[in-house]
């Protein structure tokens, strides 16, 4: 389960490191103001999904894409958020 995160974690990294032209997550990583929208955007979508009980595993999957994106695009580590959710439960 967890490993389809690390993928999508690793082709953000690589996709940064060997940029596809085209590529639509390319245009997140070199566009922070994109990527900050879109994430907004899909939270949005997974609470109005929520609430009329449709999409919601899309627009989860949505959302957990798009924050992946974003979060490379600013220098933040899913690392470095595991490893403060980790410090959170002791």
């Amino acid at each position: 389960m967890l490993k389809t995160l690390e993928d999508l974690v690793t082709l953000a990294r690589e996709r940064k490191r060997n940029p596809v032209e085209g590529s639509y997550t390319n245009k997140l990583l070199k566009d922070k103001s994109l990527a900050k929208e879109k994430v907004l955007e899909e939270i949005n979508e997974l609470i109005e999904a929520v609430e009329k009980n449709t999409n919601k595993i899309h627009e989860a999957a949505d959302v957990l894409y798009h924050l992946i994106m974003y979060l490379e695009k600013s220098g933040i580590k899913i690392e470095d958020v595991m490893e403060e959710l980790d410090n959170r439960r002791k």
